[in-house]
């Protein structure tokens, strides 16, 4: 597919799809209309980060930050109903889970409350008119040069990815999620791109969508043990057994995910000069 016809057909069909999603979750809010949302917003701001790297407008900014502003509305909304759906699976095999169960059911209750609020408040007037304007600019793109330039994108995309994961330390969490946030990123800006690539493995989503759950498992075994301090009413042993629950796991995932840490490289080349690892 011609570049250009390829970015306005994606900006199109992720717009749409945001735009449907979040009437569904106006209208019937729920868990999973939450998570569709997440999921569609997510792949529209990937659309924005890269043409603000090749239309350097503040309009494609403020689009993205308002985007983002309302992802960040439901975050903790995600995290606890994450851990609600990781505690139903573990909670016959240590009964304590049931008091942190319930303390996530009643915070769970009142997040809904506010995100629902915040989705339903939410104007788009102006978020409306920036995106057809941004539309009309990818238009106007030099479809001779456009497709280089989103190659290069990705390449700096990708770099980030790799920059993180020479910084990343086993001991600290943070810089864990720090490159799941990076490659996250990555993967939504191959899948804009990927048919500009001849010979694309298809097969690298599945792989790639592996390596990133790997790191969400201790993104969220690190939130759960973070979490359970809240738990103040408590017995000492009760806290010390959930406690002891989430270290278990948060270590288990650290350690799958450093088997495969080095995977990243087979996704994309180290360099503009090389070939791709599909190539080789």
């Amino acid at each position: 597919m011609e570049a250009r016809a390829l970015l306005i057909e994606a900006l199109d069909a992720r717009w749409k799809k945001f735009r449907a999603e979040l009437k569904h979750c106006r209208e019937e809010f729920s868990e999973e209309a939450v998570h569709d949302l997440r999921v569609a917003t997510r792949r529209l701001l990937a659309i924005f980060d890269l043409l603000r790297a090749i239309i350097p407008h503040n309009r494609i900014q403020k689009v993205r930050r308002e985007l983002k502003d309302q992802l960040d509305d439901l975050d903790d909304l995600r995290d606890t109903q994450a851990l609600l759906a990781d505690i139903s699976e573990y909670l016959h095999e240590h009964p304590p889970l049931k008091l942190f169960q319930d303390h996530l059911l009643k915070e769970e209750k009142q997040l809904m409350r506010l995100a629902r609020k915040l989705v339903r408040a939410r104007e788009h007037t102006r978020l409306n008119k920036r995106v057809e304007k941004i539309q009309t600019m990818v238009q106007l793109l030099n479809s001779e040069t456009l497709p280089g330039q989103m190659v290069a994108v990705a390449d700096e995309v990708f770099a980030r990815v790799m920059q993180a994961c020479l910084a990343m330390d086993a001991s600290s969490p943070a810089s864990i999620h720090k490159l799941r946030i990076a490659f996250k990123r990555f993967r939504y800006t191959l899948e804009v791109i990927h048919p500009l690539l001849p010979n694309f493995p298809p097969a690298n989503f599945e792989r790639m969508q592996a390596y990133q759950a790997c790191m969400g498992d201790i993104q969220d075994m690190e939130v759960a043990s973070q979490r359970v301090t809240e738990l103040d009413d408590a017995s000492p042993s009760d806290l010390e057994a959930v406690s002891a629950h989430y270290a278990s796991r948060l270590r288990m995932a650290i350690l799958t995910f450093l088997e495969d840490k080095g995977e990243a490289l087979v996704f994309w080349r180290a360099s503009p000069e090389q070939l791709f690892p599909w190539e080789k």
